[in-house]
């Protein structure tokens, strides 16, 4: 871990950043302080917790030795599911329902018509993907899990902080509830603020009419927040820097930072 002194190099730059992009009068573009400082944050890495060595380390070292097993059985014994009404479904009623559909009088796709099967969300919407921001020294980190999925490349993937169904966040799994949720959930009382809140598509080639509820939040610099050895603190120049590597970085990240 590396920890830098204040940067006053950084607020400096941003504002000389600001006055620069402002002054060439570039028309009707979002010259929001936000997304000029989004900008400015992925020029370089101005990380002053961790060296993006440090990062890498640290993700290859969960990917090598991720702390989950997973192999292939058929359909008809996976526990607590159940065919019902011509779905496969959880015996809770929560999750999701492996469907069907026929499409026809199509005219934009490579055939006219076709029968497959679909997941359908219970209740379509799916759940919450969650991104914390916070700075430390002034400089803004985002709260990034590596996260275990049977369905993951490689298992291991840099996920948001919170990634969670709302069959999830309801415990229908009867498990804990997911780490730091409390803080996207915007009827309580809680520090923060909301830098961006949107319903979120998502692949309808597979998913039934989905849908995710994005949102980033900031937290003031004074929260200390208990962070368990599956989270790191990324730089934004972090984030992207590691779509450079192959299946890295989970499409949910992606996609919320793609809206600063």
């Amino acid at each position: 871990m590396i920890i830098k002194k204040e940067s006053d190099d950084y607020k400096k730059g941003f504002l000389l950043y600001i006055e620069i992009i402002k002054s060439l009068n570039l028309g009707k573009i979002n010259n929001s302080n936000l997304r000029l400082e989004i900008q400015y944050e992925s020029l370089t890495d101005w990380s002053q917790i961790h060296s993006f060595q440090f990062v890498k380390n640290w993700f290859l070292k969960k990917r090598k030795n991720p702390s989950i097993k997973v192999k292939n059985i058929p359909l008809n014994h996976c526990r607590n599911w159940e065919m019902k009404k011509g779905n496969y479904v959880h015996k809770s009623g929560e999750f999701f329902k492996v469907t069907a559909l026929r499409v026809s009088e199509t005219k934009s796709r490579e055939v006219d018509e076709w029968d497959q099967p679909i997941l359908t969300q219970v209740g379509y919407d799916g759940g919450i993907l969650g991104l914390i921001r916070k700075r430390f020294f002034g400089v803004p980190h985002y709260l990034i899990e590596a996260k275990l999925e049977p369905g993951n490349y490689k298992f291991v993937q840099l996920s948001p902080t919170l990634q969670a169904t709302f069959s999830n966040l309801r415990r229908a799994h009867r498990g804990r509830k997911p780490y730091f949720e409390e803080y996207f959930d915007l009827k309580r009382k809680k520090s923060r603020k909301v830098l961006y809140k949107q319903w979120l598509s998502e692949d309808g080639g597979r998913l039934n009419k989905k849908r995710n509820l994005g949102i980033i939040i900031e937290i003031p610099e004074k929260i200390k927040l208990k962070i368990s050895k599956d989270f790191i603190w990324m730089s934004m120049w972090q984030i992207k820097e590691s779509l450079k590597y192959n299946a890295w970085v989970n499409p949910h990240v992606r996609g919320l930072i793609s809206n600063l």
